[in-house]
């Protein structure tokens, strides 16, 4: 278990932790066996943003060797302020908590290692917060067919719910007194659950934003896997 800052010189996650200079948003981002290409397209949607003030936490959640070695040594290469933890397999809720612990911006974002921001993203989440704590957003979705826009109701599997109406985990933007508040569970519809604890506490509101590059057209995805099961366990 351990962290690294690319930026200067390599810490430890204690170094990390303590250090008192701050940024604005902290960009928590999970990696568990994704590609490597489709990883280094996630992490340079961030690297472009026309909002600079942040810092990239990349949480390797026990990838085999190979993605290990791949993500370590582009993530080495970069120049802007980076945070490499890694650690054994945990799942995604518990991978973003640890990211979490480890931050030390104003504001928490959340990118899934499979998808991107549009250049505009952290921004665009900035101005719609406004007074609010957190904010979940609805994406601009890459599918391959129409029923790639449906994923399981949480509240019954076997039905299918349209993704503009769910809380997705990765567009959730806030304070990061929100996350330090409630943490992400291991379960299907974390980030729902999340969202609703929130909003017995905090101020939150669901935006129209979509620029988040959400592709539902990757057939391992957690959701498309499930969707799946179901399908069969229905037929």
């Amino acid at each position: 278990m351990w962290g690294l800052n690319f930026q200067t010189t390599m810490k430890t996650e204690e170094e990390i932790f303590e250090s008192e200079s701050g940024v604005a948003i902290s960009v928590l981002m999970t990696v568990y066996n994704t590609e490597i290409e489709l990883v280094k397209r996630a992490i340079d949607s961030v690297l472009i943003q026309d909002f600079q003030d942040f810092e990239l936490i990349i949480i390797d959640d026990g990838s085999e060797s190979e993605t290990h070695i791949q993500l370590l040594e582009y993530v080495e290469k970069i120049v802007h302020e980076v945070i490499y933890i890694r650690h054994r397999n945990r799942g995604q809720s518990l991978s973003v908590n640890r990211g979490i612990l480890n931050s030390k911006g104003k504001y928490i974002a959340i990118l899934d290692a499979d998808d991107e921001f549009k250049p505009n993203h952290l921004s665009a989440c900035l101005e719609e917060l406004g007074n609010f704590d957190l904010i979940a957003s609805t994406t601009d979705t890459v599918v391959d067919e129409e029923a790639d826009y449906f994923v399981p109701d949480k509240f019954d599997l076997g039905q299918l719910i349209h993704v503009d109406d769910c809380i997705l985990f990765a567009t959730l933007f806030g304070k990061k007194a929100v996350f330090e508040t409630i943490r992400f569970e291991s379960k299907y519809a974390a980030d729902a659950h999340f969202f609703e604890q929130a909003s017995k506490m905090f101020q939150v509101k669901k935006v129209d934003l979509r620029t988040y590059i959400y592709y539902r057209n990757n057939p391992d995805s957690v959701c498309s896997t499930l969707k799946r099961e179901t399908q069969l366990l229905n037929s």
